[in-house]
């Protein structure tokens, strides 16, 4: 009998001590090396974010889609800046109001059609709709059908619903994005924790409606504070860091 505890013991610690994302230092190591190269030597990186209306760039029903004021592009834009001779895409085959088991289905025909280098999944704020489990479901297959390509990964905690309180523990969208980072962790791959971020901003007495375009859609700064958060994972020396401008 103690022996057996003894094995479960060592088993847990185990596998919480392995259970962390990936390395930023190293995760993108070699598509950052590529950025740096010039022609005729370099090669195009492409970028896909799939998901939901928030990467699409869906502000309000008034103002539309603002493409260019999302965190994909904002994410372009400031890599962009930083290493000039680099020939990236920034592809978006996200849909608004789609959910992950729906993104699932075409993942394959219509993300890794794209031969993306790193692939960004952000589907939390709907996948209330189809509960954890579907959720789980369809997140994995996306996950391991992009990792048997040796596609770079990284998931997106959802961003913030004004309708939910973001300092409860019991709220939906907490248990989404606490699914989505136990998911990286579990891959060892990317995590974008938006989640987090926007929480700590309302600990700190900070109000979401500022960073909110509507209810469930960021505004330019919401989106900012996912891409500057996204960059993290392209800096080699985590010494510097590029923020947007």
């Amino acid at each position: 009998m103690r022996k057996n505890i003894l094995f479960l013991c060592v088993v847990f610690l185990f596998t919480t001590i392995n259970a962390q994302i990936a390395d930023k230092n190293e995760y993108l190591a070699t598509f950052v090396s590529e950025l740096n190269k010039q022609w005729p030597n370099n090669k195009t990186q492409n970028l896909v974010f799939h998901g939901h209306s928030v990467p699409t760039g869906y502000y309000t029903a008034a103002i539309g889609v603002k493409t260019f004021d999302s965190y994909p592009f904002y994410t372009l834009k400031a890599l962009k800046d930083q290493y000039n001779y680099a020939v990236i895409n920034c592809i978006i085959t996200s849909i608004g109001g789609e959910n992950s088991k729906k993104g699932a289905a075409r993942f394959e025909s219509e993300v890794l059609n794209h031969k993306p280098d790193v692939v960004f999944i952000d589907y939390s704020l709907n996948d209330r709709s189809i509960g954890l489990e579907e959720a789980k479901i369809a997140w994995i297959s996306m996950i391991e059908a992009a990792l048997q390509k040796n596609i770079k990964v990284i998931l997106c905690t959802p961003t913030p619903d004004t309708r939910e309180d973001i300092l409860s523990d019991s709220s939906p969208l907490k248990a989404h994005a606490d699914q989505v980072k136990s998911l990286a962790e579990k891959y060892k791959i990317g995590l974008v924790d938006s989640y987090a971020l926007f929480k700590k901003i309302a600990q700190d007495g900070g109000k979401i409606k500022e960073y909110m375009s509507q209810g469930n859609h960021p505004n330019e700064l919401g989106h900012r504070i996912v891409a500057d958060e996204i960059l993290t994972w392209f800096q080699t020396d985590q010494k510097t860091t590029h923020q947007i401008k």
